[in-house]
């Protein structure tokens, strides 16, 4: 008739616990902030390129482009124009692709994300 702590599924909470100790292991969170970082310097060249980028901002892999209101939809067109390429995030109040690669995302993958999103800009700007 209601529901409590006690029906949770151990297995389930076992999985979850084995994933935090893997990700631990692996030092996947120092990763998150190396990857980040050097990501957002990348995403920071773009800008200097392409004066529709307003802002690059992230917290680890969790990262943001800001486009400017300029050309309406713009966000969108970039959104396909990248998924034709390859590369899939999401578009947050119509203006800003958030970006959210997985904690095992290497180098070569984060330069090849950057360089679609250019090649994507390029067409459309």
């Amino acid at each position: 008739l209601g529901h409590f702590t006690h029906e949770k599924s151990p297995v389930g909470c076992r999985v979850a616990l084995e994933t935090l100790f893997e990700i631990e292991r692996e030092g996947l969170l120092a990763k998150a902030k190396e990857m980040g970082a050097y990501a957002l310097k990348g995403f920071g060249q773009l800008k200097q390129e392409f004066d529709v980028i307003k802002d690059v901002r992230g917290l680890g892999l969790q990262m943001g482009i800001e486009l400017t209101t300029a050309i309406p939809g713009l966000a969108e067109k970039v959104l396909y124009q990248c998924l034709d390429r390859g590369l899939s995030f999401k578009v947050t109040m119509n203006r800003i692709l958030t970006l959210t690669p997985p904690l095992t995302v290497s180098y070569k993958e984060m330069d090849q994300a950057i360089g679609i999103l250019r090649a994507s800009f390029k067409e459309l700007c």
